[in-house]
């Protein structure tokens, strides 16, 4: 959802992260997208019915609730690598340890890793000094830099498009565990990863200046 008003603050963001998309790929400040979302945990009641010749699985309507956990999904457009990180919560703890924990087995050798994240309140860079000592922290956020979506524009994030993608291919099915739906998110990352699936993203800069004029405020020379 888009806001109906003119507002500056929604476009330097929303400007900020088209051009950021529009750059080429450089290996030492690579561009990831970062975004997180829940997932419901079920088991049957009931043993499904296998898939026979000319007859598909059956499964019995009443499930069981096994709590909910959260997913952290990285994704690389430029490159078509994605990771997906299962937490038990959605913390400040969680996001800034899955952030630590990508930049330094992904992407150790880089510069600066440039993120593309939302507003969420966990998002804070503060929270580095909170989980680690000093020392650490400042050596971790060195390398690391913000892009945030502006608020009501979580479609400016491409890895919306890839959780998309992974609420369809993947998880339509019942997981009871938090293992298991690790298990299950690491194979459909991993087979996406190998054929280097990504987002064709074509809005520009330019596109927004005319499609969404009406956002823009009013100025004088």
């Amino acid at each position: 959802m888009i806001p109906p008003q003119a507002n500056a603050e929604f476009v330097y963001r929303m400007e900020d992260i088209l051009d950021l998309y529009t750059q080429p790929y450089d290996a030492k400040r690579p561009v990831i997208c970062l975004d997180e979302t829940s997932r419901q945990l079920i088991s049957e009641v009931r043993t499904p019915i296998p898939m026979q010749p000319g007859q598909p699985a059956k499964y019995d309507h009443q499930y069981r609730r096994e709590g909910v956990c959260s997913l952290f999904m990285f994704f690389e457009p430029l490159t078509g690598w994605r990771e997906v990180k299962v937490r038990a919560r959605r913390t400040k703890k969680d996001w800034v340890q899955c952030l630590k924990e990508v930049v330094e087995e992904h992407f150790n050798d880089t510069v600066v890793v440039r993120v593309v994240q939302d507003n969420l309140n966990t998002h804070n860079p503060s929270a580095f000094y909170e989980i680690f000592d000093p020392a650490e922290a400042k050596q971790i956020l060195d390398r690391l830099e913000f892009h945030y979506t502006p608020k009501h524009a979580s479609w400016l994030n491409m890895v919306e498009i890839e959780l998309s993608v992974l609420n369809r291919q993947c998880l339509k099915q019942r997981i009871s565990t938090a293992q298991r739906l690790q298990e299950e998110v690491n194979a459909w990352a991993s087979h996406r990863n190998e054929h280097c699936k990504t987002v064709d993203w074509h809005f520009t800069t330019t596109d927004a200046r005319i499609r969404l004029k009406r956002l823009y405020p009013t100025y004088s020379v």
